[in-house]
């Protein structure tokens, strides 16, 4: 008889707490909560299934990559900033040092391995790996019934991309146009009424739904740009570096995550993230906000068998009735689509957890490669140990 997934967690959890547990604290003393946290994580991600292992080879052996690797988990979970203060934490504190897989202070790998371990991590893209196994093992026999989706800028210190010689093009016909916009084609009204609606063949969104999800990808930005977000009172922040997509089941599991450039409008990364998504687990309803309200969207998400909820914008009209006045207008969710919109603030406070506790607020790497592997190591974590939660 198979398992469920929460008697699969139950047991993981009861040989934890009666068997690994007392014998760790045997050998290294007694754990505090970080510790049984890291333990838990470490022993729940395929992680040893991913790492290359250099043993047997001809030349000059490399370091234990697998305990590197553990190290850079722990770095995750302790919500650690730089790898000096991983390594003046290793030196310090034996436990952590046996956990990750050094019994002697000598073992421990010099700031330069660890950068070159990292650089080749982030190539092979191995916490990508990981945590698609994890979901993959834990998650597709499991029917969810919301994916919340959305993106949270990520602050980078670095400079920003040059531009391609498309925009330096765009931009000299602006500033001949001295900012005006160019002039427009004779419009023809339709009869009846409000034209139907007609998708532009050029935007990316358009093209998007006759392409394969490798074409989706490379046809995204990844470099350091300059974003934009408007907040619920109206004001603007502006940040350089990137922004993070999480697609995020009930339980506050990420499912899929990606990283494009800041500049990017949210609603460019949806169609590959629900592609990417739907090949992984089954769920029921895409639940998103006015960002993502565009037809091709919608389609594609009806087409994948999910239902859409998503918020529609403002729309502003002139009333009649009432001389020239303006009133805002929207599409109203229904009562049972109004609560299940609710369940979108479970990416929100994924957000605010990646940043508070597993270093998504502090980025001291540079580069799209390095910048998502040291994110997707929180992610990692993070989406252990909420499916840990799901045995309690």
């Amino acid at each position: 008889m198979k398992l469920t997934l929460r008697q699969q967690l139950t047991q993981f959890t009861q040989v934890l707490q009666s068997q690994l547990f007392p014998i760790l604290e045997e050998e290294t003393g007694k754990l505090g909560d970080k510790s049984r946290q890291l333990v838990a994580v470490l022993e729940m991600i395929p992680l040893a299934r991913f790492v290359p292992v250099s043993r047997g080879w001809i030349g000059r052996p490399c370091k234990d990559r697998l305990a590197v690797a553990s190290a850079f988990v722990a770095k995750a979970v302790y919500g650690l900033s730089h790898t000096r203060q991983l390594l003046e934490r290793l030196r310090g504190d034996r436990q952590l040092r046996r956990i990750c897989g050094w019994e002697a202070l000598r073992q421990v790998p010099h700031e330069s391995t660890f950068s070159r371990a990292f650089a080749g991590f982030a190539e092979m893209e191995l916490p990508q790996l990981v945590h698609e196994a994890l979901i993959a093992a834990t998650q597709t026999d499991r029917l969810i019934g919301h994916i919340a989706r959305d993106s949270t800028a990520i602050e980078a210190r670095e400079r920003l991309a040059e531009p391609t010689p498309q925009q330096q093009e765009r931009a000299r016909q602006a500033r001949r146009r001295g900012g005006r916009k160019g002039p427009r084609g004779p419009h023809k009204r339709h009869k009846g009424g409000k034209p139907p609606y007609q998708p532009n063949q050029n935007s990316r969104l358009h093209q998007q739904r006759r392409m394969t999800l490798p074409q989706m990808l490379a046809g995204l930005p990844r470099h350091c740009s300059i974003g934009v977000k408007t907040s619920n009172d109206g004001n603007q922040k502006y940040w350089r570096g990137y922004k993070l997509h999480l697609d995020v089941a009930d339980g506050q599991i990420p499912i899929t995550a990606m990283l494009t450039a800041a500049s990017l409008h949210d609603s460019q990364a949806a169609i590959p993230m629900a592609t990417i998504t739907a090949g992984r687990v089954r769920n029921l309803y895409d639940v998103m906000d006015t960002a993502y309200h565009a037809t091709e969207i919608l389609e594609h998400s009806r087409e994948l068998g999910h239902v859409p909820i998503v918020r529609a914008p403002k729309r502003r009209k002139k009333v009649a009735a009432f001389g020239s006045g303006m009133a805002s207008e929207a599409k109203e969710f229904t009562w049972a689509e109004e609560d299940r919109f609710r369940e979108r603030t479970m990416v929100e406070r994924v957000y605010a957890r990646m940043k508070d506790e597993f270093g998504a607020g502090h980025i001291r790497v540079r580069g799209a490669q390095k910048i998502m592997a040291h994110l997707m190591f929180g992610v990692l974590v993070l989406t252990a140990d909420q499916i840990l939660k799901l045995a309690k």
